[in-house]
């Protein structure tokens, strides 16, 4: 499994559209094979920061999602929502695996030559 850790700076004073952007990809991402684990706004400290996650079982899952999402007229939608309103002022991604106990996160080390 591969989570995609995504790191937002945010227009503040478009929280609610963000809000509305992320409400629209929590679903999409599901469909497409994923398990989004949320998104996570600004509360206590800075007003301009947000985080989202979500999972896929192996990085070669998560590349077939980003082509498909390239046509499907919902997650185009998803764009132009953010597009439009410009809450999003830039973003990083990374990708992680998770250590979820008892083996589990071992699969992932034969598919990444970084941990042979």
């Amino acid at each position: 499994m591969i989570t995609c850790y995504l790191h937002y700076i945010i227009d503040p004073y478009k929280v609610a559209d963000f809000e509305a952007y992320a409400r629209l990809w929590i679903p999409l991402v599901n469909r497409f094979g994923g398990n989004h684990h949320g998104y996570f706004l600004p509360h206590e400290g800075a007003n301009n920061i947000a985080i989202a996650l979500f999972s896929f079982p192996s990085l070669a899952a998560y590349e077939t999602y980003r082509q498909q999402i390239l046509t499907d007229e919902e997650c185009q939608a998803a764009f132009a929502l953010a597009e439009t309103t410009r809450c999003i002022l830039s973003y990083e991604r990374a990708f992680l695996r998770p250590i979820l106990g008892s083996g589990e996160d071992a699969s992932n080390a034969e598919e990444d030559p970084a941990h042979a």
